[in-house]
């Protein structure tokens, strides 16, 4: 059956109200600042001047201080534009200095002048590399922690002290604009829905399994995250709140070089990594591979309240579990790329996680007709015992056609996944007072599945002229995944036999078409770039043991749109709208149930539709740092997480509905900013609404929303004896997602670090969640659903990392990149 859309008819006409109504606010805005400049001209001193390098060439974005000649006292701060220009205004008359710096180059100075009633003009100041040789530069410069791109935020992970000794999930949470809730589920200015991609691949994992993932990979093999809350044509057009992309680290060095990094960390466990990472660039070829592993042991405490109330009465649960999980991870990387001629380079990658896990948990549950009084209680301990044994294997091609930026890449991907967990669940029944009143009740799980992944693209680009730019492609995926559940019970203490009743095998395969086109048009103040992407998606789900099966077959098409308009040489305001699709993962639609205990678990549901999201943005940036973006989206079909009560059973249950819509609003703003020359940070501020509707909801009609917020800022300290320290803080508040309502959460995170051994040796030494204060608390009260959780995660670890480089360190005049990456992100696995 072919889906239809039913938002697509009427974008075309609102295409053309909103971009009258952006060009109505440049051209405003543009007035307003030529009225802004006339005036502050005619009322107030000006100092100006350009700034260039060792070659006499612009320092665009360099960092001026004016300086009070008697005591060197900051008076105000600019930076440089992209022609190396800049200009402090409104000054007062006085005897000054200027002082301008850049990230690997000396400090450098003005000359003593003075400023009366007459603008000065200063002599352009010359900025020299901070270290040189003949004929290589050693590294020395670092990037900002975070900077912003034309399409994206980048987060430069590398540089940050408190991502010391972290997982990848929980260095990804503190990048700016994510949020990561208490199951894991990764969300972007406000929003979930965010498609996980590594080194430009996505990774077809669902959010558990791709938890899994992320919390097995070592923080310090990362290099960067990319936030792309609007991705092009180019993209898959999955992720309905845009796309993260984890660049790992490669070194791109000549000669042989190399790293090796040993972390441990406690808090109420101990825990410890460590990784090497290898690279080889002789001549035409270049040789790279990291290895990576790790023993991870936390602990989760989850209180659970909640009431059912039936024909029979009010029944309160009043339930406690203790998780305990340790995780064994193995990770490797290798590859190599072989420039056949100067215009193309061909490489592989191969990559793998070879992992266990275990999990102790422990449940208690207290049953009665109130919170304060215990008629029953049950009583279930459960272990769980996992492996993960994952391989990737990636051939890439790049052939660059002419000199004038006409080029085509290819890109072949295989993937599988072995992923087997074995869980046994203990029910000991007992009365109020503590006697036991039934056998026990034995329940196990031994759920294999497997996970196939095959892709192949092509990407083509060719500039028709000096501003116009054509980008073509097409993809092609193949998606098996088979997931079996052999489930068994002893209700009667005679061991454990076959429970027919849960036993599944569900089996699903997804074929997914793609092409894209992206024509990109620069004008003299403007750029355009309009794309469209095509996919045709089929899909069956079997659910084997009862023969039911569902197919889909659809075909969608999702436009894209992005305009930029400089309004001077500090100011660019832009829009861009794009369409979007997110694909229910392979474990929401897998049927199966999982418990808990008796009254708690969680099922798939094969009938989950896709959603489609129709998302704009408005977006202004100011001298190329600060950043400021209005977001607005409406999903249609939106899938959503969900607890519900079953009456009957008296049981709560976890499944993923489809709801009628989700309206989100943003106001977003990323910028950095300067206190003193000691003292730089970064601030990152989230207002976001969330609306959410349902119809026949549980006999209701769902309507929710709330306003809120979050902020994040990370402050880095120059201190005496080469010491950098850092303090990252977060603040979110109360947020309403679906039927639930999520308190407040904060932390703080705390490091120092220091270089020994002429920059050879980095030790870090990090805390994360000083004050031992994040929490998830979670409320729901909607129709039969009455439920009230409280979280808490070991969230306090401290951590010390040393890094050792070795090996060539420096950088050779020539050096050339691979071609494109390209991977996967769907599958989920289950404890």
């Amino acid at each position: 059956m072919l889906l239809q859309d039913k938002y697509c008819p009427n974008f075309y006409t609102l295409y053309i109200y909103i971009c009258a109504f952006i060009f109505r606010i440049a051209a405003t805005m543009a007035l307003f600042i030529a009225a802004f400049n006339v005036t502050n001209a005619q009322t107030s001193s000006k100092i100006s001047g350009s700034i260039l390098n060792e070659a006499g060439k612009p320092m665009e974005f360099a960092t001026l201080s004016l300086l009070r000649a008697k005591d060197s006292s900051i008076v105000k701060g600019t930076m440089a534009d992209a022609n190396g220009k800049y200009a402090f205004e409104k000054i007062t008359a006085g005897d000054y200095i200027v002082a301008a710096t850049t990230m690997g180059y000396q400090k450098s100075h003005s000359a003593k002048f003075t400023l009366g009633s007459q603008a000065v003009n200063l002599p352009a100041l010359s900025m020299q590399p901070a270290s040189q040789s003949l004929k290589t530069v050693n590294i020395t410069a670092a990037k900002p922690l975070v900077e912003r791109k034309a399409d994206r935020l980048v987060m430069n992970v590398e540089n940050s002290i408190v991502a010391t000794g972290n997982s990848a999930l929980e260095v990804l949470e503190r990048a700016p604009g994510v949020t990561v809730d208490k199951d894991d589920n990764i969300s972007l200015q406000g929003k979930a829905g965010v498609t996980v991609m590594i080194n430009d691949k996505l990774t077809y994992l669902s959010s558990t399994q791709l938890a899994n993932l992320l919390r097995s990979t070592d923080g310090s093999t990362i290099q960067s995250i990319e936030l792309i809350t609007n991705p092009s044509s180019k993209y898959d057009a999955a992720g309905n709140s845009g796309i993260i992309n984890i660049k790992l680290k490669k070194n791109k060095q000549s000669g042989f070089n190399g790293s090796l990094t040993a972390g441990a960390g406690y808090g109420l466990n101990f825990r410890d990594n460590t990784s090497l990472n290898l690279n080889i660039k002789e001549g035409d070829w270049n040789f790279f591979g990291s290895f990576s592993r790790g023993d991870i042991k936390r602990e989760n405490t989850m209180n659970l309240l909640r009431t059912v109330t039936n024909s029979t009465g009010t029944t309160f649960f009043n339930q406690r579990t203790d998780f305990v999980n340790q995780v064994h991870f193995n990770n490797y990387r290798f590859g190599a790329d072989y420039n056949t001629s100067k215009r193309n380079v061909i490489g592989f990658i191969v990559s793998g996680d070879h992992s266990n896990g275990f999990d102790d948990n422990g449940n208690v549950t207290n049953i009665g007709p109130s919170f304060n009084q215990v008629d029953s209680v049950q009583n279930t301990p459960s272990t769980i015992d996992q492996s993960f044994r994952n391989i990737a294997l990636n051939l890439n091609d790049k052939f660059d056609i002419d000199t004038l930026g006409q080029s085509i890449s290819v890109d072949v991907d295989y993937s599988k996944f072995r992923n087997n967990s074995n869980a046994l669940y203990t029910t000991n029944f007992f009365l109020g007072d503590g006697t036991q009143y039934k056998d026990p009740l034995m329940i196990a799980n031994i759920t294999p599945s497997k996970i196939t992944i095959n892709t192949q693209k092509v990407d083509y680009v060719k500039p028709l002229n000096k501003t116009l730019k054509l980008e073509l492609g097409a993809k092609f995926s193949f998606v098996k995944t088979d997931n079996d559940l052999q489930a068994k019970i002893d209700s009667t203490g005679n061991g454990l036999v076959d429970d027919a009743g849960r036993t599944n095998h569900f089996i699903y395969d997804e074929k997914i078409k793609a092409g894209y086109f992206n024509l990109s048009k620069e004008f003299k103040t403007t750029s355009v770039q309009l794309g469209l992407r095509a996919e045709h998606t089929k899909s069956k789900g079997d659910l084997v043991t009862t023969n039911n099966v569902v197919e889909r077959s659809y075909l969608n098409f999702f436009p894209t749109l992005f305009v930029n308009q400089k309004l001077g040489k500090k100011h660019e305001l832009g829009f861009n709208y794009s369409r979007r699709i997110d694909r229910p993962s392979y474990e929401d639609l897998n049927p199966f149930v999982y418990y808990l205990d008796q009254f708690t678990y969680s099922q798939g549901n094969p009938f989950l539709k896709p959603q489609y999201t129709n998302s704009f943005e408005l977006n202004y940036t100011y001298n190329k740092t600060i950043n400021l973006s209005f977001n607005y989206s409406h999903t249609s079909d939106v899938f959503t997480e969900v607890i519900l009560t079953d009456t009957v059973r008296k049981a709560t249950y976890q499944t993923n509905l489809n709801f009628n819509s989700q309206d989100s609003y943003s106001l977003n703003l990323n910028t950095p900013y300067t206190l003193f020359k000691w003292w730089t940070g970064n601030l990152t501020f989230t207002g976001f609404y969330n609306n959410f509707k349902a119809n026949d909801l549980l006999g209701g009609n769902l309507n929710k929303g709330r306003a809120s917020f979050f902020v994040k800022t990370t402050n880095t300290f120059l201190l005496p004896k080469e010491i950098k320290a850092e303090i990252m803080t977060f603040y979110q508040s109360s947020v309403a997602y679906g039927i639930y309502n999520i308190k407040p959460q904060y932390y703080i995170d705390m490091g120092l670090s220091r270089s020994f051994l002429n920059k050879k040796l980095n030790v870090k030494f990090a805390v994360s969640d000083v004050f031992w204060m994040r929490r998830n608390n979670i409320t729901a009260n909607y129709q039969t659903v009455d439920l009230d959780i409280r979280q808490k995660r070991e969230t306090r670890i401290a951590r010390i990392n040393l890094t050792y480089n070795f090996g060539n360190t420096k950088i050779k005049a020539r050096n050339r990149q691979t071609g494109a990456d390209d991977e996967s992100n769907r599958v989920k696995s289950r404890n």
